[in-house]
């Protein structure tokens, strides 16, 4: 059998996750090559923020797509833009890593023992807010690079204390680090955040069958009702908006917050839906309309243009 063409960046979390599906599918007896890309992404280290177009990290894996150098491609969820293009398909959405933020310091400092004034860095916009509304003395300043750059800016002491997903840090086998797990109501995550994206193109048969093996149910009902709600909002990956889907066999809830950037407004919306025989993808995809619409009835569109 040919193998399928995984294609990723090659960061070594985008390398974690290529090879994790690739030990997937061979679990799936489907042979496998990856094919390492680099992203404008990996090489462009302005702030990410709302000068700058979302789909950083997933548009030059999306062309292998497009241009047959590869049959696969593997996103972090957090960044995939919600306006997919109809020749691509997200064939499937494995079962979900952990959904937490954790702030790294040498101190293990929780959000309310940070030093008045603390250097905080981050390359998210959704995170510097939840930040500024809970400690609005922080000095929170973007940073870019991946993981272990990241790592090496705190060791110098450009900061105080850095966030990373705790998925990322779990993947790469970072348990030792010295961090504390923010919990939800101190940082709700991005919509998509701890969850895989596989793509493939939507009239690739082979590559469809092959990846819709790994989807995992739950998983994707979550994150359908964050992507519908991220989608309506119209806010993109970069913006500071922040949702969590759970889905069981009995129903699908939503949590979702909206912030303007300088933490100072925060609009927040809670729903859950029983399933009573309805489908969990469309159940899903009605939750996110329902939060979305009483966000925005609520002022949510004005604050994102703030």
């Amino acid at each position: 059998m040919e193998k399928l063409r995984i294609a990723t960046r090659k960061s070594p979390l985008a390398m974690w996750q290529a090879e994790h599906v690739a030990a997937r599918l061979a679990e799936c007896d489907v042979p496998t090559k990856l094919i390492p890309l680099e992203s404008s992404g990996d090489t462009d280290m302005r702030p990410i923020d709302g000068t700058r177009q979302t789909g950083v990290f997933t548009k030059r894996i999306q062309l292998a797509l497009f241009e047959n150098e590869a049959d696969i491609a593997v996103h972090s969820l957090k960044d995939l833009p919600t306006d997919g293009d109809p020749l691509l398909l997200l064939a499937a959405v494995p079962e979900r890593e952990t959904v937490a933020d954790a702030l790294v310091s040498t101190h293990r400092w929780s959000v309310d023992e940070l030093p008045e004034g603390a250097r905080i860095g981050t390359g998210s916009r959704r995170r510097m807010a939840q930040l500024l509304h809970r400690r609005p003395d922080l000095q929170v300043s973007p940073i870019r690079g991946n993981v272990q750059t990241r790592l090496a800016k705190l060791d110098r002491g450009e900061f105080d204390a850095i966030v990373l997903a705790e998925a990322g840090i779990l993947r790469l086998k970072m348990d030792d680090l010295t961090r504390y797990t923010l919990s939800m109501d101190e940082m709700l995550p991005a919509p998509g955040q701890g969850a895989l994206g596989i793509e493939v193109r939507a009239a690739d048969a082979r590559a469809i069958d092959a990846v819709s093996q790994l989807d995992h149910r739950p998983t994707r009902a979550a994150v359908t009702a964050e992507r519908v709600l991220l989608a309506a909002l119209h806010g993109g990956c970069l913006a500071p908006i922040a949702a969590l889907g759970q889905s069981s066999d009995q129903s699908v809830s939503l949590r979702a917050s909206v912030l303007t950037a300088d933490g100072k407004e925060k609009l927040e919306e809670a729903e859950q839906l029983d399933l009573a025989g309805s489908e969990t993808r469309a159940a899903a995809e009605k939750l996110g309309r329902i939060v979305s619409n009483r966000l925005l009835e609520n002022g949510a569109a004005e604050m994102l243009r703030r």
